[in-house]
């Protein structure tokens, strides 16, 4: 009999235990859900932590349109034949009002900026083009950028929603709701054909090897071209 009472009673905490902890779960839950739900940089800041450890596409096919932008100075700009041109750009996608991803990547791009500075503005180009084209006037850009202490070779690019939207498409990096853009740098030569994305957080060392890469290989196409060219000559 006694032994029974003991039996029970272990049954009643444990069952008062469970209830507990399934308690504590809802309530976990619903808070989760709350801030997902109340919280628009969400999903932005999960991209972010998540893509902490880098990875690569190579050899991604991109069609560069010729879409007319503004840069931050307000001055129209084709993409392909003003910005891109035939330059190795560095590409990364941010908007002025995001607080989490974008300031980061800016940063990453800014020490970029400082490793590669003999380079920027003399075939390669740092470009930042926003993803919120309907806040992200020039004049806001250009107070963004120089807070990253932005230098001549880095572009910042806004337009009209229709045209960014449609480089962004072309570029692959469009998505309907611009809080949840990738937090994504590209690196790419349109004359060699060859880009490559970064996801998350790249260190800039990364992203200057992978710029170094480029000019080594269009150096030897350039050479090839001349070989070529004087053998046509003759």
């Amino acid at each position: 009999m006694f032994n029974k009472k003991i039996v029970r009673a272990q049954w009643l905490i444990l069952g008062v235990i469970t209830c507990v902890l399934l308690n504590s779960n809802v309530q976990a839950t619903e808070s989760h859900d709350h801030h997902q739900h109340h919280d628009p940089h969400a999903k932005h800041k999960q991209m972010g932590t998540a893509g902490m450890e880098e990875q690569s596409q190579g050899g991604a096919e991109l069609d560069i349109p010729e879409t007319a932008l503004l840069n931050q100075y307000g001055q129209s700009v084709n993409f392909r034949q003003d910005v891109v041109a035939d330059n190795i750009v560095v590409m990364d996608f941010i908007y002025t009002s995001c607080t989490t991803v974008c300031p980061v990547l800016s940063a990453v791009m800014a020490q970029v900026q400082r490793k590669l500075e003999p380079r920027i503005g003399h075939g390669v180009s740092l470009v930042s083009l926003t993803v919120d084209p309907v806040r992200d006037n020039p004049q806001r850009l250009l107070d963004y950028s120089r807070q990253h202490d932005a230098g001549p070779g880095w572009t910042w690019l806004t337009g009209s929603k229709p045209a960014v939207d449609s480089v962004l498409v072309s570029l692959g990096t469009y998505t309907p709701n611009f809080v949840d853009h990738p937090s994504l740098v590209m690196v790419g030569d349109v004359k060699t054909g060859q880009w490559t994305r970064f996801y998350g957080f790249p260190s800039p060392d990364r992203i200057v090897a992978t710029v170094n890469k480029l000019l080594k290989e269009r150096a030897k196409l350039d050479s090839k071209e001349v070989v070529e060219g004087a053998f046509l000559w003759n």
